[in-house]
């Protein structure tokens, strides 16, 4: 039984560390916030309405996949200012959306993507790419 109670002590601090590292703040440096843990039925509208009293909202965009239409979970919202932008952050983060738990954070520049496949990765004239691996994958 100690054992037991051991483990649910640690398991209670271990939970509580989290949450607090999560919800630790860093300075904004840009307007730009990234908004995690969306609802697959959060649209562009419902964002805009859940951010928009937190000040002059400029864009409220939900990711959505290419193929499908469906969104990826995630999305961006813009302000017109830094102040307004950490008064959404403190006010919306850890809070629920469409019955997700949403969590804001400073929007990061987008990072360069690699560049396109070499000549020797080009797919064939019947649009398949050649595998040059040796060996049976049975």
């Amino acid at each position: 039984m100690a054992f037991f109670s051991g483990v649910q002590r640690f398991l209670r601090q271990s939970s509580h560390n989290l949450t607090s590292v999560r919800l630790c703040s860093t300075t904004l440096t840009t307007p730009k916030l990234f908004i995690s843990g969306l609802s697959r039925q959060t649209t562009d509208r419902k964002l805009n309405e859940a951010f928009a009293p937190f000040g002059q909202l400029i864009e409220a965009k939900v990711i959505t996949d290419r193929a499908s239409g469906r969104s990826k979970g995630f999305g961006f919202v813009s302000y017109a200012s830094i102040e307004e932008a950490e008064k959404a952050r403190k006010g919306m983060n850890a809070k629920f959306l469409d019955g997700w738990v949403i969590f804001v954070d400073p929007a990061k520049p987008r990072e360069p993507r690699p560049p396109m496949q070499s000549e020797s990765q080009q797919p064939s004239e019947t649009g398949f790419t050649v595998n040059k691996t040796v060996g049976w994958c049975g």
